[in-house]
This record gives structure tokens, C-alpha cells and sequence, in this order.
């Protein structure tokens, strides 16, 4: 390790580089048993619950668990945020979680995540968002703002007579100067996906009731 001019401390620098060499040595995960059979340490990959872990659980597994969970743990997502299915989060209940899932679509409320030894069960809950819900007097006006809210790639959640878009200032202006009726409202916000997207999930599946 490199001193400073005296040679007597540590070049600060220097021993934040090193710091943080080992933390990332610490935190790859240790393959195989150690000498004398004893069990690896926990660490990255690990799936255990416990707060002495200097590693959070990995969350590799998705789908809907049918069977009894002992420990059930749930984790609140803003819509933006279920479509991220990689990084680390923390569940309602403080467990901090890492996810490493198949990319196979955005996660879908009351879906259930799991690890490889399955010890830690995370089910997704859509998270209440600030949300305009936008009316028109006639079907072919609601049509015709969803067209020109598509044109801005803007999220949106349709519904028979109304559609739900991300709270928004300025775009509430512009609908209210088309003549839609615009109010403001906190719900669980289920957009529709993309055309391309690896998953249509059509119909949702899980998602909340439609509302008039």
C-alpha cells in the first residue's frame, strides 16, 4: 500500500482503493466446501433471512407458489419499477433482497419470487401511484387521446371509458385544453405493455380490477 509524504500513513486514496478490492472480493460467492467439510460461509447466493448476513438473499425464481409459505415477505412496486427485474431492492417487512430473475416480462402483483433453496418468498404488490384519469364525452374523443398520448410513449392504463396516465402538470393542461375531463387519483397502476414486449401477458393475468 502506497504511504503518504512521511511514510508513516496511509496514502487515504490508497486504502479506499484497497477497501473496496476487498469488499468486492468478500461478496463473491465461495463455490465448493472448505477443508475439514465444514460449509461455505453465507454470502452472495446465499438464501438465508437473517439480519447478521453481510450479504442479501439472491432472488433467482419467479411464478405463483401454490404451496403453504412459512415466511412470506412482500415487496410494493410502482408499475416503472416491475419492469425492472435485475438489482437490488428492499421488501416492505426491511430485508433488502438482491433480484437476478429471467427476463421474461415485467413482474406482475401477486407474483412470488424465490431463491434456489426457496427459504426466502417475496410476493410483488402493485404500489399506490399518483395517477390522471382522463375522460372524454364520446368514445371517439377518448380514442383520440389515447392516440396522441401514445404519440408522446407515455405509459398508459386503458379502461372501458377512461384512461390512467402518470400524474403530470403540464399534460393535464394540454388534455383539459382539448376538452377532456381530467382528475387526479392514487391507485395501483397496471399500464398496458409494449407491442414488443417478451410478454404480452394479455388480459393481466394479476392485475386489479377494472374500474369504469
Amino acid at each position: 500500500m502506497e504511504t503518504g509524504p512521511l511514510g508513516l500513513l496511509p496514502n487515504p486514496v490508497a486504502a479506499e482503493q484497497a477497501i473496496h478490492a476487498a469488499m468486492v472480493i468478500a461478496s463473491r460467492p465461495k463455490e465448493g466446501r472448505r477443508r475439514g467439510g465444514s460449509a461455505p460461509r453465507a454470502g452472495w447466493g446465499h438464501c438465508l433471512a437473517s439480519p447478521l448476513l453481510s450479504a442479501p438473499p439472491v432472488l433467482s425464481r419467479r411464478g405463483v407458489a401454490v404451496a403453504p409459505v412459512a415466511s412470506l415477505q412482500t415487496m410494493g412496486l410502482a408499475a416503472e419499477a416491475r419492469s425492472r427485474v435485475r438489482g437490488r431492492r428492499t421488501t416492505d417487512q426491511g430485508l433488502d433482497v438482491v433480484l437476478q430473475l429471467p427476463r421474461t416480462g415485467p413482474l406482475q402483483p401477486g407474483e412470488r419470487l424465490s431463491c434456489e433453496q426457496g427459504q426466502v418468498v417475496v410476493e410483488i404488490v402493485a404500489a399506490p401511484e399518483d395517477l390522471l384519469a382522463v375522460e372524454a364525452s364520446t368514445p371517439l374523443a377518448l380514442l383520440q387521446a389515447a392516440y396522441h398520448l401514445g404519440n408522446r410513449h407515455l405509459p398508459m392504463e386503458i379502461q372501458p371509458r377512461r384512461l390512467l396516465i402518470p400524474a403530470d402538470g403540464v399534460l393535464r393542461q394540454l388534455l383539459e385544453d382539448r376538452g377532456l375531463r381530467v382528475s387526479s387519483l392514487r391507485q395501483a397502476f397496471y399500464p398496458e405493455p409494449g407491442a414488443y414486449s417478451a410478454t404480452a401477458h394479455h388480459g393481466h393475468g394479476t392485475r386489479g380490477p377494472s374500474r369504469p
